[in-house]
């Protein structure tokens, strides 16, 4: 009865795909993600072959250093035929969809790889974590313990917002754990790779960091041909950093000694990702744009705080829009500001994402229109980051 208990489990997880892909075993302590494959023999075997363990997706970029990578890799000897056995990880850059890779050209560069051979296992092996000590039990006596150090000069794991009708891998850059039974380390046979592997997603991310800046503060005088004297504009921020979907205040003064009447006030948040591994793109995205009917007449001063708040939610249909990175079926948030390093070279991040916000002051018509008006438009820079969990060092 066991057995044929077994057979329809694997019949089952056939029909239901999604399931298969990203298995997760929910535990009040522990939550442990897991990739198998299962062997290419008749189904009454009921071998598997690799089976990779994660207690998380999520590994932590705390700018100095980031978070190990540390997993346990199921090894079925048995079922190997000799083979050895490779777990991988690689940083890569996508730009372009995997469904229009021709004649061997692919939209993909591997920013960085390491494999470590996992049977017969080579090297040393260093101390357990207490994430894989608790895998290990799950896992029981075929469980082999890994560990990535990922450099801290890699990028972030970013992706650029697909329209509705794309479909495939959206561009930007992932990390891929993927363990793979080959006869040599870099066996690039994609059918013999894909045959005998397992892969599993995983995200590096960076939090906002504990300490905080002051916030930047621009002035700006604006004469007009027809006008003795100038308007002021001064905006300010309390801080440099906010947090995704908190509302943003922005203070702006006005001190307007001319005749000419201020209609009303625009206010815009952009995102600039700069695309600097295949070549020097840079991409605007306006994610907020508000208008406020507040008039500010001739010879008069003007002071009020405003509040606005960017959102993925509202930037759904914005193809090209940098995103954090998204793991199957979950949901995220426009991408955060990238915090680099000093002296750190930006050509290796692929995607650099920044925010500015623009302060417009909408001018009204003169004697000679146009000709003699201009709108004044004042820009402060704008840390976009997620807040850092509680608990996390």
């Amino acid at each position: 009865m066991s057995n044929l208990f077994v057979l329809f489990n694997v019949k089952l997880r056939k029909q239901q795909p999604p399931q298969r892909e990203n298995n997760r075993i929910g535990n009040p302590a522990l939550n442990i993600f897991i990739r198998h494959k299962h062997t290419d023999n008749h189904l009454s075997n009921h071998l598997l072959q690799l089976c990779l363990y994660l207690g998380r997706r999520d590994f932590v970029d705390h700018v100095e250093h980031v978070d190990p990578i540390d997993g346990v890799l199921k090894i079925d000897p048995s079922a190997l035929n000799g083979k050895k056995v490779w777990i991988q990880l690689a940083c890569a850059f996508h730009y372009g969809r995997e469904d229009l890779d021709v004649i061997g050209v692919s939209f993909r560069k591997d920013i960085w790889i390491k494999r470590i051979q996992m049977h017969p296992f080579e090297g040393t092996k260093p101390p357990n974590t207490p994430m894989q000590d608790a895998l290990l039990k799950k896992v029981g006596d075929q469980g082999h313990p890994f560990t990535f150090d990922i450099p801290v000069h890699l990028p972030c794991s970013v992706s650029l917002q697909p329209a509705p009708e794309d479909a495939g891998k959206p561009c930007g850059v992932d990390y891929e754990v993927k363990a793979y039974i080959a006869n040599e380390e870099d066996e690039t046979d994609e059918k013999a790779v894909k045959k005998d592997t397992c892969r599993l997603i995983i995200r590096k991310i960076q939090y906002a960091p504990s300490e905080l800046a002051a916030g930047p503060k621009t002035d700006l005088n604006k004469q007009f041909i027809t006008a003795d004297k100038p308007i002021h504009v001064e905006a300010s921020m309390e801080k440099e950093l906010y947090y995704h979907g908190d509302p943003i205040p922005i203070k702006v003064k006005v001190n307007n000694e001319t005749s000419k009447v201020v209609k009303k006030i625009k206010i815009s948040i952009h995102q600039i990702t700069d695309v600097l591994l295949y070549s020097a793109d840079k991409y605007h995205k306006c994610v907020l744009n508000e208008e406020f009917a507040d008039q500010i007449n001739a010879n008069s001063t003007f002071e009020k705080e405003y509040r606005v708040t960017p959102l993925l939610a509202n930037n759904k249909e914005k193809r090209g829009l940098s995103l954090d990175g998204k793991l199957k079926d979950e949901d995220t948030n426009l991408a955060s500001s990238t915090i680099l390093l000093p002296n750190m070279d930006k050509q290796i991040q692929g995607l650099v994402v920044s925010y500015k916000i623009r302060v417009t002051l909408i001018m009204g018509g003169g004697l000679l229109g146009s000709l003699t008006l201009s709108d004044i438009t004042a820009e402060l820079p704008l840390i976009l980051m997620s807040p850092k969990p509680a608990g996390l060092i």
